[in-house]
């Protein structure tokens, strides 16, 4: 396990060398946020984190379902069931194990791993817009189509799951990277995570926290470059 810290922000890091996955732990006055779960094997590392950093984790947000993002909610929940859970209310199905799509949605196949015996469900419902501590919910579906990013108000950080990676090269969620293609592979529309790419790089950000690979600071002119290389793509039917 990794820790890094930028502003009020914790990024904890499993299989750094390997198979990077993020959690994000956001410190708020009265305790930390925890944004995304990561596997199963990372709770106790998730809650050491929390105990080297001296403060209670009172929430978890999930910016979406897949079973890297969530692989850890049960034993956390174990050990403090009291916390709440948010999720967005789309992938609040997924989480469900309904894959189901709605009629405005691109009609291709939801794809990623979605955890079959999860016990915990989240029993909060997140819409766009909707503030969590210091966090603006954003939703920017694509990867799934009930994926969130977050947003701290007080530093313009950006917490975007899988919308963005940089493991392999920066890249939007659907874009092959041969270093790393497992978030493309997990990617339900590519053309909405290009959408919603192009949203999140009107917000400015002064940081990128994604679900797998590095952070970036300002990164607007990466997230454009990316944009523009994923949107040629997709052009050609890439």
């Amino acid at each position: 396990m990794r820790m890094i810290k930028n502003g009020f922000l914790y990024q904890v890091t499993f299989m750094a060398k390997v198979f990077p996955v993020n959690c994000y732990l956001v410190e708020e006055e009265e305790g930390l946020t925890l944004v995304d779960a990561a596997l199963a094997f990372s709770a106790k590392g998730i809650l050491q984190a929390a105990n080297r950093i001296g403060k209670p984790i009172t929430k978890i947000i999930l910016t979406h379902a897949h079973e890297d993002h969530v692989g850890a909610l049960d034993l956390i929940k174990a050990e403090v069931p009291e916390i709440p859970v948010y999720i967005s209310v789309r992938d609040h199905r997924l989480m469900n194990g309904d894959r189901s799509l709605d009629q405005h949605e691109d009609q291709t196949p939801i794809k990623g791993g979605v955890p079959k015996n999860l016990q915990t469900r989240a029993n909060v419902l997140l819409a766009d817009g909707d503030q969590v501590g210091s966090l603006s919910a954003i939703a920017t579906p694509g990867h799934t189509p009930g994926s969130m990013s977050f947003l701290d108000n007080r530093t313009n950080a950006l917490i975007a799951g899988d919308a963005f990676q940089t493991r392999g090269g920066i890249a939007v969620a659907g874009d092959m990277k041969p270093w790393f293609p497992f978030p493309a592979l997990g990617t339900w529309s590519k053309t909405t995570a290009l959408a919603s790419a192009k949203k999140l790089t009107e917000i400015q950000p002064s940081l990128l926290a994604v679900g797998h690979g590095e952070m970036i600071v300002n990164p607007v002119e990466s997230m454009k470059q990316a944009i523009g290389n994923f949107e040629r793509k997709v052009r050609k039917g890439a």
